[in-house]
């Protein structure tokens, strides 16, 4: 694996007892690029990231993230990677700093750095006057941005997104997106799992998984292309029927 590459899986395979939840997944993620992960309600999308994240131990095949071997050191990986759950990933009870602060301190930042980087953040997202407000008591748009900010605010080498703009509005999506694209160009790696299929006109390269196996890979314009279709949303239509 090169330093070029920040996923490579082979072959990844979960099972639990006769039902297969990955099957046999064979893909690359290039540094920098916007990767997207998309898929129905149970294709496998949460499975896949569990072990690519160091969650869950895979049953077969072999897959290294961010350098590291998923069966050997998944310790290792959760160091070096950021994540932001759909289901929001901040303490609703804590104020914005302190959720800064947390995370950081989590992710073995020292404290001068810490109180460095936060104030920084404070003002790129337009919330110092937020800093001591709770978390529950922020817009959602805010929320959203300050989650994906805490998530890269290591400097990981690649952040996993899982269906990061869901209940927002149209113009805190686009906003949302502006800061993957900046987070790409400073070379963190976004892997984006998502339902709105327009978003999938953003990423780079889009997989798509049906029942378990990415029977898609490929840019969007590409697998337009390929499927004779207008938009993504088509192409995944097509592909869900044929299943």
């Amino acid at each position: 694996m090169d330093d070029h590459t920040v996923i490579d899986a082979k072959g990844l395979t979960k099972r639990f007892n006769s039902f297969t939840a990955v099957d046999e997944i064979t893909f690359k993620v290039k540094k920098g690029e916007i990767f997207g992960f998309l898929g129905a309600n149970g294709a496998g999308k949460t499975t896949a990231i569990k072990m690519l994240t160091g969650l869950l131990r895979p049953t077969s095949g072999s897959a290294r993230v961010a350098g590291y071997d998923v069966f050997r050191e998944p310790d290792h990986i959760k160091r070096n990677i950021g994540y932001m759950s759909q289901r929001f990933s901040l303490y609703n009870d804590l104020t914005v700093v302190e959720n800064i602060r947390l995370y950081a301190g989590i992710y073995g930042l020292k404290r001068q750095k810490i109180n460095q980087k936060a104030g920084d953040l404070l003002h790129t997202l337009g919330i110092h006057s937020y800093r001591d407000s709770l978390v529950k008591d922020l817009p959602l748009g805010f929320k959203q941005k300050l989650a994906f900010s805490i998530a890269i605010f290591h400097e990981p080498r690649m952040v996993f997104l899982d269906e990061p703009t869901g209940g927002v509005d149209p113009i805190a999506r686009r906003q949302f997106w502006e800061m993957i694209y900046e987070a790409a160009e400073r070379g963190i790696t976004p892997f984006v799992t998502t339902h709105y299929m327009d978003e999938a006109e953003y990423c780079d390269r889009v997989s798509i998984m049906v029942e378990g196996k990415i029977m898609a890979l490929d840019t969007p314009g590409k697998l337009k292309e390929k499927f004779k279709a207008d938009s993504m949303d088509q192409v995944f239509l097509k592909l869900a029927r044929a299943s």
